[in-house]
């Protein structure tokens, strides 16, 4: 019998899929929201599988059906169309300037506008953006697909910084703010991070994004539940209540008593 391979550290989607590594499927919920909804916002802990749902949703809008043979999605999706998509990663710096927040959005805005075309009379970060999805829209004639992760490190980097975090709400705000005005050309929007973000003021001027970081239809959506420990990792825990030496029932009490740390209700 193959041995369970963990993806301990591995957030992308493709790479869990194509080199056999467990993975609790989530694809149902993420159907869900991509037929019911537009804009999203999902606040969890770091190191709690938001980047890894970002990659799966990339996967999913890409239209790559091979990756999801076996799980919800491949007996819910129908169609398997393939859209642009804007990934920004914001985890990558570490934001001790301004400088370094517009060099990771400028790299990113060159890398988009060599696939979709640039304009000189776009000259602001934000011109720039809403120009790319315009372009990306008209190019591929699909709507565009922006999947922004950690959207708030830079400013968490610099809670010591008030004067910091200003220059870095000034950025970042306009920015973020495309998603509004460009509603026409988009197709689906999620940000996710760590703060909340009617806490921050960035978002103070995008009232579409539907926050689904304590709606009970999501509460899923990342992490691993105690039934999918059961449903994925039965044999794991029956080898485990071996090795200790106790019965299986008081093995998953104590795992239980351990790890149930994290409720999102």
């Amino acid at each position: 019998m193959m041995e369970t391979l963990y993806p301990i550290g591995i957030q992308n989607f493709e790479k869990i899929r194509k080199e056999g590594y467990l993975y609790i499927d989530k694809t149902a919920l993420i159907h869900q929201m991509a037929k019911t909804g537009s804009y999203y916002f999902l606040s969890r802990p770091r190191r709690f599988g938001k980047s890894l749902l970002l990659s799966t949703l990339e996967a999913y809008f890409q239209g790559k059906k091979e990756l999801f043979e076996g799980l919800a999605m491949e007996r819910l999706e129908k169609d398997w169309v393939k859209y642009p998509i804007l990934h920004l990663d914001l985890n990558i710096s570490q934001y001790s300037s301004q400088k370094d927040l517009e060099d990771i959005l400028n790299r990113n805005l060159v890398a988009w506008e060599n696939l979709y075309g640039a304009d000189p009379a776009e000259r602001s970060l934000a011109l720039r953006f809403a120009g790319i999805i315009q372009r990306a829209c008209e190019k591929t004639g699909q709507r565009v697909v922006i999947l922004v992760d950690e959207y708030d490190k830079p400013l968490l980097q610099n809670l010591h910084d008030e004067a910091m975090q200003t220059e870095l709400g000034n950025m970042l705000k306009p920015f973020y703010g495309v998603l509004k005005t460009m509603d026409g050309c988009i197709k689906f929007a999620l940000l996710t991070g760590v703060t909340k973000f009617g806490k921050v003021s960035v978002f103070s001027d995008l009232n579409n994004l539907m926050d689904i970081s304590m709606d009970d239809r999501y509460v899923e959506i990342c992490g691993i539940t105690e039934e999918e420990i059961h449903t994925y990792l039965e044999k794991e825990l029956q080898g485990l209540a071996s090795r200790q030496k106790v019965r299986y029932e008081e093995m998953c009490l104590e795992l239980k008593k351990r790890y149930e740390g994290y409720n999102f209700v």
